[in-house]
C-alpha cells in the first residue's frame, strides 16, 4: 500500500473515531482534547489526525485551537429548537403522504415496530449510545415511508445532530427511556390508525417531552 493510501486509512479511522466519540457524548461539547490523545489510541501519527480534525470542523462538530488541540462544538439552544421545528415539520408532512395511499400503511408500521424491539433491547442493556442511534432511525424510518426523496436527504443531514441531542437529553435521566419507548409506540399506533391529526399531537408532546423540557 501506498504511503499517501496509508495515511488516508489512517485518517479515515481517526475521523470515524473521533466522530463516534462526539455523537456518543463520550467527548462532550465543550470539551478540549489534543489531536496526541487521538493518534495514542490509534496507534498512529498525529498527521492523520489532523486531516480529521479539519474534516470534523467543517461538520461544524470540533472547534480547532492552535497549539492547544480541539474544542467539541456545543449543540446551541437556538441549533437544537431548529432541528426539532424542521423534524416536526418533516415526519408530519411524511406521515400526510404515507397516508395517501393507505395499502402501504401496514407494511411500514410493521418496520416501525421491529425498529422499536431493536431500540428496546438497547434500553434494557441500558446502552444509552445504541439507543440514540436507533431513535434517529426509527424517525428517519417514519420519513422514508413518505417517499420524499427531498426530505430524505433532508432529514439524513440532522442524523448527527439528533444522535447529540437524544445524548444530552437522555444522558442524566435513564429513567425516561421506557417513556420514549412508550411514546413512540403511541406514534406507530397512530400511523396505524391512519389519524394524522393524532400523529401531528402524539409527535410534538414527545418532542418536548424529551427535548424542549
Amino acid at each position: 500500500m501506498s504511503t499517501s493510501r496509508t495515511r488516508q486509512s489512517a485518517a479515515e479511522r481517526a475521523y470515524a473515531l473521533t466522530k463516534e466519540l462526539v455523537l456518543s457524548g463520550e467527548l462532550p461539547g465543550g470539551h478540549l482534547f489534543s489531536e496526541g490523545e487521538i493518534a495514542e489510541r490509534l496507534g498512529i501519527s498525529r498527521t492523520p489526525v489532523r486531516e480529521a480534525f479539519l474534516r470534523l470542523q467543517a461538520e461544524d462538530l470540533l472547534r480547532l485551537v492552535p497549539k492547544r488541540g480541539a474544542i467539541v462544538v456545543p449543540v446551541s439552544p437556538g441549533e437544537a429548537e431548529d432541528v426539532l421545528d424542521a423534524r416536526e415539520a418533516v415526519e408530519c408532512a411524511a406521515v400526510r403522504r404515507l397516508l395517501r395511499t393507505p395499502e402501504r400503511v401496514p407494511s411500514v408500521v410493521a418496520e416501525l415496530r421491529s425498529v422499536l424491539e431493536v431500540q428496546r433491547g438497547h434500553a434494557e442493556r441500558d446502552d444509552l449510545p445504541a439507543f440514540a442511534e436507533t431513535d434517529e432511525i426509527f424517525h428517519r424510518t417514519i420519513v422514508t415511508a413518505g417517499g420524499n426523496a427531498l426530505f430524505q436527504r433532508f432529514y439524513a443531514s440532522l442524523a448527527d445532530r439528533q444522535r447529540r441531542m437524544s445524548m444530552y437529553a437522555l444522558g442524566p435521566v435513564p429513567e425516561q427511556l421506557p417513556v420514549v419507548l412508550r411514546q413512540h409506540a403511541e406514534l406507530v399506533s397512530t400511523i396505524e390508525a391512519r389519524d394524522e391529526a393524532a400523529f401531528a399531537a402524539t409527535l410534538r408532546s414527545h418532542l418536548n417531552e424529551t427535548h424542549r423540557s
